[in-house]
């Protein structure tokens, strides 16, 4: 099914995944940079034995 081959449904059901495909992509890509920031500020941070 490629080209004009395609039906309606087809067509609609094919973007359809896609689309789902680039948001689980995306939410992915975004709760690793979370977790890196996350990690990269707690190491970066201030020491936790030093009184504030």
């Amino acid at each position: 099914m490629t080209g004009l081959a395609a039906t309606s449904p087809d067509l609609l059901h094919h973007l359809l995944v896609d689309r789902a495909v680039k948001v689980v992509i995306v939410m992915a890509a975004l709760g690793i940079l979370a977790l890196g920031m996350t990690v990269i500020w707690r190491r970066a941070g201030r020491p936790k034995d030093r009184p504030d």
